[in-house]
């Protein structure tokens, strides 16, 4: 139907307006205080982009992404995820030659994933994120993990459990493959057919499964497996953890579902009365870059949904407040009131008050309605009488008192009480 949103997305109505700018609002405050920089990239890519950089062997690659071909015939995808797309630009733009460490940090971007909607999960949604290219110590992974936790604190999400692992580089993990393979061959036939047919191209992501994870309690941990320079990097990263007294708990089924990622990976959980619920992930990504084509260059970032943090903040009970639509209403009566209002409007918005005028050409009883419905906390009248005297009133609209004021300084007296 033509009055009804596609199966899997959602308007962002006015009323809400104020939650995702707060939202916003945070992201950038906290980002910039750490030398975050802005990227925005555009909500469809090349599909060779994410077949490459996200992996073929993921469900998001190959049963979720919406992929079409343009009149040009060239394959297009809605952009999943955000990262792809930033290392991208950041290899066709050479962001790389710049002063390293790269720290960028995207809001509200777009993603697509044709999945069955639930609760929390859309097939339109907007993620905020950041990533950072040319850091290879830990110490980066305790930045953002701290930001993370900072931000879903600043909106108001607490309760919050971090989980971390190491899923190792691609030289400990030819070895571990191995050793979960021998250990996975037994127990084939009794898995569900993705795990199947994950067990020879990406074996570690069966851990990833939700139906078969009773079965696999006992799989050897890729942390008992890890190369020594990898081992090192998670005691770096734990005992910068430590230092920065951040809580956490390593839990070594954690791979995230995505290929790309190396070494550290985390998730950060909070509790809601529907139960647990992840409302963060993210890692390491450290050959991304180079298989997009730019020079080796060590990755890591994360990513928080929107509408998940906004359906928390709901089950929370935690949303926070609307802001006054207006500091001011003008009511008039007559065309020379309404000429000298209009007039009134437009000075007390250029001194920076939210002021408005009625444009429905309604009666002055139907315009204090109006301002009442809306919330508005104080209005000024002109009439004709007022006009002539070249005086306004000021009426204070919790008590309904009246004070008579000089046309001249009625800017500044709301100034004064904004």
């Amino acid at each position: 139907m033509l009055t009804q949103a596609p199966k899997g997305t959602q308007d962002m109505l006015p009323k809400d307006a104020h939650r995702w700018q707060s939202i916003e609002e945070n992201m950038r405050r906290l980002c910039a205080l750490a030398g975050y920089r802005e990227i925005r990239t555009p909500i469809f890519e090349h599909t060779e982009l994410f077949q490459r950089g996200v992996g073929d062997t993921t469900d998001v690659v190959q049963k979720e992404m919406y992929t079409f071909n343009d009149k040009g015939n060239r394959s297009i995808t809605l952009k999943p995820e955000g990262t792809a797309g930033v290392v991208r630009a950041l290899v066709e733009s050479h962001l790389y030659a710049e002063a390293l460490p790269a720290k960028l940090f995207y809001v509200s971007c777009p993603c697509f994933r044709y999945e069955k909607p639930q609760s929390g999960r859309l097939r339109q949604f907007h993620q905020n994120g950041v990533e950072v290219f040319g850091a290879k110590d830990a110490s980066v992974d305790a930045e953002i993990i701290d930001l993370a936790m900072k931000l879903l604190e600043a909106n108001g999400i607490g309760d919050l459990k971090l989980s971390i692992n190491s899923i190792g580089c691609p030289e400990c993990r030819k070895a571990y493959h191995e050793k979960l393979r021998a250990y996975l061959q037994p127990k084939l036939s009794t898995l569900c057919k993705t795990c199947q047919e994950r067990f020879e191209r990406n074996p570690l992501r069966i851990l990833d499964c939700k139906e078969d994870a009773d079965k696999l309690t006992d799989a050897p941990a890729m942390l008992d497996n890890l190369c020594e320079d990898c081992r090192e990097h998670f005691e770096k990263l734990k005992s910068y953890l430590d230092a920065m007294q951040i809580a956490y708990e390593i839990d070594p089924r954690i791979v995230r579902g995505l290929d790309y990622y190396t070494k550290t990976v985390f998730e950060i959980i909070t509790e809601t009365p529907n139960g647990n619920l992840t409302v963060c992930g993210g890692g390491r990504y450290d050959g991304m870059v180079e298989q997009l084509g730019g020079p080796a260059t060590p990755g890591i970032g994360f990513g928080m949904g929107v509408e998940r943090m906004i359906m928390v903040q709901d089950l929370r009970s935690i949303a926070p407040q609307a802001p006054a639509l207006y500091n001011v209403f003008v009511v008039t009566m007559g065309d020379d009131a309404r000429t000298e209002g209009i007039r009134l409007v437009a000075e007390l918005r250029a001194a920076g008050l939210k002021a408005d005028i009625d444009h429905a050409a309604r009666s002055m009883k139907a315009q204090f309605k109006y301002a009442n419905k809306v919330g508005v906390g104080k209005v000024v009248v002109i009439a004709g009488d007022e006009l002539a005297k070249g005086v306004v009133k000021l009426r204070n609209m919790a008590d309904s008192t009246e004070t008579e004021i000089s046309r001249d300084a009625i800017v500044a007296k709301l100034l004064e009480t904004k």
